[in-house]
């Protein structure tokens, strides 16, 4: 991993509700800015896997331990050049919980409309989490705002759009601008 221009970790969430494309962009996007790629849902519990298998939308309490173990691993990954990370990230204070383990979190925020990101999610094969969540993630999603640094990319953009404007955005930013 090369050394960032400013010797602070970048660590940077891709986040939206189920189906945006938050690992088709973060998987590129950690490769380009040549930072450590962490998959979120990797991190969740079996017991929380099987709840949206079984199309139960998570509560707080059900994503506590979970949003816990994504800001140990990004205070880990920061500790080194950086990463990116991907996580639904709904709600100001799970963002806050990741900022807990990152203060300069940075995010990209995966938007889009209701009918794209349904199909999509009807179109991914081997997902645990079916389309009938999809509307529970819209009602707890509160949108990111300008204090909390984001870029926000709209998913009806072709992926390499989305990666060059990514890219664009954070490289050679000072992570704590």
């Amino acid at each position: 991993m090369s050394e960032k221009p400013t010797d602070k970790p970048t660590c940077i969430v891709v986040m939206g509700v189920s189906g945006c494309g938050k690992s088709t962009l973060g998987e590129p996007l950690a490769r380009a800015l040549d930072l450590e790629f962490v998959e979120g849902d990797s991190l969740h519990s079996q017991a929380n896997i099987d709840r949206m298998a079984a199309g139960i939308a998570l509560t707080d309490a059900d994503r506590r331990d979970w949003l816990h173990a994504l800001a140990a691993q990004l205070a880990r990954a920061g500790g080194g050049g950086g990463v990116v990370m991907t996580c639904s990230a709904l709600k100001r204070n799970y963002r806050d919980i990741l900022r807990g383990g990152c203060p300069l979190l940075q995010l990209v925020h995966m938007h889009g409309s209701v009918e794209l990101l349904a199909e999509r999610m009807r179109n991914r094969p081997n997902h645990y989490m079916p389309a009938s969540l999809l509307q529970s993630q819209l009602d707890a999603l509160q949108m990111p705002t300008a204090d909390e640094r984001v870029l926000s990319l709209d998913i009806a953009l072709p992926l390499d759009e989305q990666l060059a404007l990514a890219v664009h955005h954070f490289q050679g930013q000072d992570p704590s601008a």
